[in-house]
């Protein structure tokens, strides 16, 4: 049985003896490739390992979906703002390990402030709508999908007090849209009796 990568470092093409150091260089690295994709192999759940047979008769296995992505916007302040998405934990240094792969995946979010309300879009593709699960309070939006594949869950912290109570949403074509009113400031305060 052969690992998803085997096949790859397999058909890798040698330069030749004119350039023995470059060889020796290359097959080092080729093993130190080989190390780290057995280190990210382990970390993937067991279901999203599947096994499959050739025509020849030989077994490859298969890992995925590992998605892992990020995108960048100017914030309101002017500072970039930068939010993951995928089933990839975090990104560390693959060759030292610690790479955590999640069965669910953190969707693409992007987070809109308007002058009186907050919209939070977020990619959802491949779920339906009745297997999203949508929940808020007042500084945080939860993402759900509870049955089917592909999994989705992120929490999403909100730039503003929310009231949880205007939300409304739409889903369609993989989109998930969710509006707030923003929560009003009393600028009068509230009295308080001296006892």
């Amino acid at each position: 049985m052969s690992s998803p990568f085997d096949e790859w470092f397999g058909k890798r093409r040698r330069i030749g003896s004119w350039f023995p150091d470059i060889d020796e260089m290359m097959k080092e690295m080729e093993k130190m490739m080989q190390e780290a994709f057995k280190n990210v192999e382990q970390q993937v759940p067991k279901n999203l390992i599947k096994e499959r047979k050739l025509d020849d008769g030989s077994v490859v296995r298969e890992m995925g979906p590992i998605v892992y992505g990020y995108s960048v916007k100017i914030g309101p302040d002017g500072k970039p703002e930068v939010r993951k998405f995928g089933n990839i934990n975090s990104f560390p240094n693959i060759l030292g390990g610690g790479l955590a792969v999640k069965e669910e995946r953190e969707p693409l979010v992007d987070v809109i402030k308007g002058k009186d309300e907050l919209r939070v879009v977020a990619e959802v593709p491949g779920v339906n709508k009745e297997d999203l699960r949508v929940t808020a309070d007042e500084s945080s939006l939860t993402i759900e999908s509870v049955t089917g594949q592909p999994r989705y869950q992120k929490r999403v912290e909100l730039p503003e007090i929310v009231d949880p109570k205007t939300a409304k949403s739409t889903y369609k074509n993989g989109i998930l849209e969710v509006s707030f009113k923003l929560k009003g400031k009393t600028s009068s305060g509230v009295s308080i009796n001296i006892e």
